[in-house]
């Protein structure tokens, strides 16, 4: 019954129509040159995720506006306002005995 059946959806193929082999292998071996002869950078360091921790932020005024107006008594100062209220709500309700 191929009614009730669904179809299995088409599989992506990419193909790079506007890629040049000789070009890129010719680049290859300009780099490697390169390198042997000491003009270019190895390109051999390791991942270093330090290099990029910060960079978003300097990019995105918002998440750079945040980062700068944040108060850093933020929460100590909320509970030293909430326990001055009710210590000051006690007085009120039972009187300056």
């Amino acid at each position: 019954m191929k009614l009730f059946s669904t179809r299995k959806p088409r599989s992506y193929r990419r193909v790079s129509i506007y890629t040049d082999e000789s070009r890129d292998r010719l680049q290859k071996l300009v780099d490697d040159v390169k390198r042997e002869q000491g003009e270019a950078p190895a390109h051999d360091e390791p991942y270093n995720p330090d290099k990029f921790r910060g960079t978003f932020i300097n990019y995105t005024p918002r998440a750079k506006k945040h980062k700068e107006s944040e108060s850093k008594l933020g929460w100590p100062l909320a509970i030293l306002i909430i326990f001055g209220l009710l210590v000051m709500w006690r007085f009120l309700l039972t009187g300056l005995r």
